[in-house]
This record gives structure tokens, C-alpha cells and sequence, in this order.
């Protein structure tokens, strides 16, 4: 017999023929389950559940996905799927002692708008669909609590990956060495994310708000190990596996695998594509920083840059030095050119064009024009504002009027972004972020047209989930989302349905309790009353499963005491015709023989009986 395990803590599930949503009796769970009854697929999906559990999500996730292969139908693998996506593990709430869902792998798309999450609600059943619904809200609360903080984080230059601690709980070789990698490429003024140091002043939080900021800003990762089994670590493998998927999106990002006393045929196989490098090899520190220097030139900010030796004679003029800077501005050779302006400093520390010959160099634009181009703020950047507070008027208002163009610029692809984004937005937090980027914007033709959209696009969602609302769950939703229109939008209609809705899902939730009473007393007669009940309310929450699962149980239970009050009164009669037979005397015959025709009769009532009940006569 196959046998379902608890996908929260593993315990043995007690599940009937039918059911898709039980109870853990060990965790007290309410879950969904598989379609499956095939011990095989079963095992199969204990397995991945097994995995999914230890957080080890990339191997639970390949085996839903075969499975899921062979059963499209089955919402309960799509459903695991997006766990995995999202690396949910189910933790023990200590206010209530239940399994809640955290969250490890967090994005920036909301779980709400998951297409494996959609194809789950598509084939699951009003049961199943409501545990979705309601995982998938809290999921989504979780990561936008995660992506809230992870915001506030500076991006990071480079990413350490490695394992801290071995089995017995003690530092690892890795963490050393990870630890000499991060001081050297600190030293060098690089922001690096290495989780012993950047994390210590984060003790008593949760880490995955700060983990997902330095990934999706790193431009490079290098991953720490010395041996294959540190490689293959459940949070090692998590955290190389999740920036590969970034590098699937952002081809710019770079994995560097850094191994010492192992061979590197045995690092996991989808490192092994990857560039590895021998940390055991001389001069290993200064050849990746000198890489990772190159990979990460547009975002880090070098300690020290090779200056470029320029034969300039010793009483050289500012203006020549200057043209020098030009030229080499328009060969596009930047470090070159930042030093041929540094020197003019040397000669005129208030020299404005100097300052903006070295933001040319910092933006990597050939000529002044170049700034009309674009679409950057550089207001903040310290060359500009010293070029700003050393320039005459006229040369001022120049400099001023490409900061103005740029802005402009970078407003207008802004608005072109937001519109992008609005063209493509279904749900209401996608019409919700887009109404922010626009709100973002600085006055631009379209900006308040593209808000009012966005506004009567999230009303008319908030009205279509009111008004085919069935629980009391999308009432609530209604309600906190309408918060998010109060002042943009006219919401008195809403607030007419809202308590019309209210009222009537109070109504059907009051009389669903009573029926859910009335079910539990077992009462033949009250059994009744639960299902006439809960026929008025067919379409509230899970009604109609619970009135298509008990209606049969009712129509039996009717049927059973029927049969059983029938068969009472024959074998009532057939007792008391035996009494009387067994105490007649030897001149009755003729009473003997009427008794005897009586209890062939009985006889035949009974099989009638029988034939009658068939579905409920007792073996």
C-alpha cells in the first residue's frame, strides 16, 4: 500500500480514497496532495519532498518536473515546483508552534504571477485551490518583507562563496582562505560580500534579505572550496545555483570555481564549464584580483590604477595637457585620459574643464556631446560638482544644460520602462508597481494618464475579486487593496459592495459553522439539516465538495436505519411466534401449521427486505 508522507515534517500521513487536502496529525498541517496512487510515483514524490525538505531545491525540483512530465494534470507537482523555485522551507512558528513557509531563494517576481503557480490553481480542485491561494499570499507577503530590506542594501562588486563550518561544527579550511580572498580584494576597493564578516552585524535577523541584494548586484562570484563535498553543501550548491540562474539572465556576470587540494575534474558539473582557478598556484591572489578587476570595471571602484607613463615635458601648459585628455578621450582610452586630467589638476587645482575631462573618463563618453546622450543622473558624482562649483557662468550653464539633457533623457526611458511594464501587467501588484515607477517620474506628457490607468485597472481587479469573492479571504483582499487607491480614486461604489459582500459572506460563513457542527454530532437527522444547509451556500468556500462527499453518506445513513427499523419488526414477529409455537400442546395442530405458513412468509419478507436494502442489508 502506498504511503504518503507529511511534505511539512515527514510524519505518515492518514489519507482516505478521494481526498486531495488532509491533516498532519504529527504538525498539524493543513496540506495538498498528489493525484498519484502508484506506490512508484509515490516513493518518487516522498523522495523529492525528502529533498525539498533538507533545502536541497535544484534535485527535489528535477524529479516534480519529471513527474510532472508524465501527470499535467496533477496541480500538486506544479505547486511543489514553485516551492522549489522560491526554496520554501517550512519552519516551526514560535508563537503558534505550526509550519510556516520562509523563503530562501526570493525574487523579484511575485509568486502571485508564477506561471507554475497558475498552471497549479488551473488543475486543482476548490480544496486544493484554497490552500494554494492561501500559501501563495502568505509566500508573497514573506518575500515582499525580504525585498523591502534587500533594497536598502549597497550593491556588492564580488560574492564569496564557500562552506564556514564541517560536520563536527568546526571553521573550514574554506573559510580561511575565503577570508585572505575578501581582505585582499577589499584592500584593492572592492565591495565584497563574504557572509562571516559582511553578516556579523546582522546576528538575530534573517539572512536571505541580505544574501539576495549581494547576489543580484555582485558582477562576479567566486566559489570557495577544497573539497568536492564543500562544493556540493546544501547552501554552497544553493547559493552557485541561484547566481547561475542570474548569469542565464545578465550575461555580464561572471563564476569564478577557486579550488586548492583537489583535482578539478571534481568540481560539480556545472562548474566544471567554468574557468577554475588553483588557489595551491603562485601568484594565484594577484591574477584573479587583475581578473576580476576587468570583469568588474564598470561597477568597482579601484584602490589603485596602473598609471599610464605620459612623456609630458616638465613645464607643460594646462591647455596642451588638456587637448592630450581630449585626444585620448576620443580613442576611448579612459584611464589614459583621467590621467593626462589629473596632471592639469596638478598644474590648476580649480580647473573646471579638468573635472569634466575626468567625468568623461568615469562615464566613458568621447566628447562633451556625448552628455546629451545620456541617461544618467551624474548630478552626485564629485567631479561634477567640483567642475560645477569652479566653472564660470557661462561654462556652468553649459555643464548644467547636458545635466538637464540627461535627465531628461533618463526620465523619458523611465517613462518608456514604466509603459513597457504597464503593457505586460496582469495582476494588481504589477499595475500597482507600475503606477510607482510612473509617480517616480519628474512632470512628463503621458505621466498622468499612465497613473490614472493604473488606478482603474487595480479597481476594476479589486471589483472582479469582490464580487466573485466566495470567502471571507478575498473580502479582506478587497479591502486592503482598495487602501492603496484612497485619494486617487472616487471608492464610495466600492464601499457599497464591499459591505453588501461582507454581510453576505458573514451570512454563509455563520451558516457553513453551523453545518460543520450539525456534520460532527453524527445525528441522522441533523446530517440532514447540514446538507440542506450547505446546499444554500453551494458556491461558499468548499461546500460543494463537502455536500458531494456526504450527501451519498447521508442518503446510506437514512437507508440503513429504514432497513434496520423494518428488519426489527419481522424478527419481532418471527420471536414471538416461536414463543407462542413452543408453548402449544399436542391438539394444535391446526395453530402449528398457520405459525408455520406465517414463518415462510416472514422468511420472504425478509429476502425482499434484503433484495430491497442490498446497498445497506447487513451480510
Amino acid at each position: 500500500m502506498a504511503v504518503y508522507k507529511c511534505k511539512m515534517c515527514g510524519g505518515t500521513l492518514e489519507i482516505a480514497e478521494g481526498m486531495t487536502v488532509c491533516e498532519c496529525d504529527y504538525c498539524g498541517t493543513k496540506q495538498t496532495l498528489p493525484k498519484t496512487d502508484n506506490e512508484q510515483n509515490l516513493n518518487m514524490f516522498n523522495r523529492a519532498n525528502h529533498f525539498r525538505q533538507q533545502c536541497e531545491f535544484d534535485k527535489a525540483a528535477e524529479i516534480y518536473e519529471k513527474m510532472a512530465n508524465r501527470s499535467e494534470d496533477d496541480a500538486e507537482l506544479y505547486w511543489s515546483i514553485v516551492l522549489c523555485r522560491y526554496g520554501i522551507e517550512y519552519v516551526d512558528d514560535p508563537l503558534t508552534k505550526k509550519k510556516i513557509p520562509t523563503c530562501h531563494r526570493t525574487q523579484f517576481r511575485s509568486i502571485l504571477d508564477d506561471p507554475d503557480y497558475q498552471t497549479a490553481l488551473e488543475h486543482a480542485d476548490m480544496l486544493q485551490r484554497g490552500v494554494y491561494e492561501s500559501e501563495a499570499a502568505y509566500i508573497d507577503k514573506v518575500q515582499k518583507g525580504i525585498l523591502e530590506i534587500s533594497n536598502k542594501e549597497q550593491p556588492f562588486d564580488v560574492f564569496i562563496c564557500y562552506k564556514e563550518t564541517d560536520e563536527n561544527g568546526r571553521r573550514t579550511p574554506d573559510s580561511v582562505l575565503a577570508q585572505e580572498l575578501y581582505y585582499g580584494l577589499t584592500q584593492e576597493g572592492f565591495k565584497v560580500f563574504f557572509s562571516r564578516i559582511t553578516l556579523e552585524s546582522k546576528l538575530g535577523t534573517e539572512y536571505e534579505p541580505y544574501i539576495f541584494a549581494a547576489l543580484n548586484s555582485s558582477k562576479v562570484m567566486v566559489v570557495v572550496g577544497t573539497k568536492p563535498e564543500y562544493f556540493n553543501a546544501v547552501w554552497v550548491r544553493n547559493e552557485w545555483s541561484r547566481y547561475l540562474m542570474l548569469m542565464q539572465e545578465d550575461r555580464s556576470r561572471t563564476i569564478i570555481p577557486a579550488y586548492k587540494d583537489m583535482d578539478p575534474y571534481d568540481l560539480p558539473d556545472a562548474l566544471s564549464m567554468f574557468q577554475a582557478q588553483d588557489m595551491s598556484k603562485l601568484g594565484f591572489m594577484q591574477d584573479l584580483i587583475r581578473g576580476i578587476r576587468k570583469l568588474a570595471a564598470a561597477e568597482a571602484p579601484v584602490k589603485e590604477v596602473q598609471k599610464v607613463e605620459v612623456a609630458v615635458p616638465a613645464n607643460a601648459n594646462v591647455e596642451n595637457l588638456i587637448k592630450r585628455g581630449k585626444l585620448a578621450l576620443e580613442d576611448k582610452e579612459w584611464e589614459k585620459a583621467d590621467d593626462f586630467f589629473e596632471q592639469v589638476l596638478n598644474e590648476n587645482v580649480e580647473e573646471p574643464r579638468a573635472y569634466v575631462g575626468k567625468l568623461m573618463a568615469q562615464l566613458n563618453i568621447c566628447t562633451e556631446e556625448d552628455f546629451c546622450s545620456l541617461e544618467v543622473d551624474f548630478s552626485e558624482y564629485d567631479n561634477y560638482k567640483k567642475a560645477y562649483r569652479f566653472a564660470d557662468d557661462n561654462y556652468r550653464e553649459k555643464i548644467s544644460s547636458y545635466l538637464n539633457t540627461a535627465l531628461s533623457n533618463k526620465n523619458r526611458a523611465l517613462y518608456e520602462q514604466g509603459l513597457g511594464l504597464l503593457g505586460n501587467a496582469k495582476s494588481f501588484d504589477d499595475f500597482l508597481n507600475c503606477r510607482a515607477v510612473f509617480e517616480s517620474l519628474d512632470p512628463i506628457d503621458g505621466k498622468d494618464a499612465s497613473i490614472q490607468e493604473c488606478n482603474e485597472k487595480m479597481y476594476g481587479i479589486i471589483i472582479d475579486r469582490l464580487e466573485n469573492a466566495y470567502s471571507d479571504i478575498d473580502v479582506k483582499w478587497a479591502k486592503s487593496a482598495s487602501d492603496n487607491l484612497s485619494g486617487y480614486y472616487d471608492l464610495s461604489d466600492f464601499e457599497i459592495k464591499y459591505n453588501s459582500k461582507l454581510e453576505e459572506v458573514t451570512k454563509n460563513e455563520g451558516l457553513y459553522q453551523q453545518a460543520a457542527s450539525l456534520l460532527k454530532n453524527g445525528n441522522t437527522e441533523e446530517f440532514g439539516k447540514a446538507i440542506d444547509i450547505l446546499e444554500s451556500i453551494i458556491s461558499y468556500r468548499d461546500s460543494s465538495e463537502i455536500v458531494r462527499i456526504n450527501k451519498q453518506r447521508y442518503i446510506k445513513k437514512v437507508r440503513t436505519e429504514e432497513y434496520e427499523k423494518k428488519l426489527d419488526t419481522i424478527n419481532e414477529e418471527r420471536k414471538r411466534l416461536y414463543e407462542e409455537n413452543s408453548s402449544l400442546g399436542l391438539f394444535a395442530g391446526k395453530r402449528k401449521k398457520e405459525i408455520e405458513l406465517r414463518l415462510r412468509e416472514l422468511y420472504n419478507m425478509e429476502e425482499e427486505l434484503n433484495s430491497e436494502y442490498s446497498d445497506v442489508a447487513h451480510a
